[in-house]
């Protein structure tokens, strides 16, 4: 993409097994894993899934929170998760995603109607947790 608009490139995510995690956003928002085998053969820190062409999120395992040291306290933040990152999705994926959720026992939250976002109001949204606490919001605004 030769676009060089503010976009929004990746989001780190800590987690207790990346390869489980990674089969997790598989699984139930259908992302692509990405470097599962470079991180199993110790060839690369982490893992990531494709959330979209341009956005990844990377599955930065606990262990890896000793060699963050870009700012003074990074290495501090393993554990402390953003309060949730929210993805959108077309009106037939967000239904199907809340479908797969609840089939595999995750739990959701209820639906909410009009809820504030980038694109103005979203018709429905609800949350949902990964294995590791990190806290989503799904979303469709057509």
């Amino acid at each position: 993409m030769t676009d060089n608009t503010t976009r929004l490139d990746h989001v780190v995510l800590w987690v207790r097994d990346p390869v489980a995690a990674a089969g997790f956003y598989e699984k139930t928002l259908g992302l692509e894993p990405l470097r599962l085998e470079e991180y199993a053969a110790g060839t690369v820190s982490f893992p990531s899934v494709r959330l979209n062409e341009e956005t990844l999120f990377d599955l930065a395992p606990h262990s890896l929170a000793e060699r963050m040291r870009m700012l003074p306290g990074a290495d501090g933040s393993a554990g402390h998760p953003v309060n949730h990152v929210c993805v959108t999705l077309s009106r037939h994926d967000f239904e199907a995603l809340r479908t797969r959720l609840e089939e595999q026992s995750v739990p959701v939250s209820e639906l909410s109607y009009d809820a504030y976002g980038a694109r103005g109001a979203a018709r429905r949204s609800f949350y949902f947790g990964d294995p590791d606490g990190n806290i989503f919001e799904a979303r469709h605004y057509e």
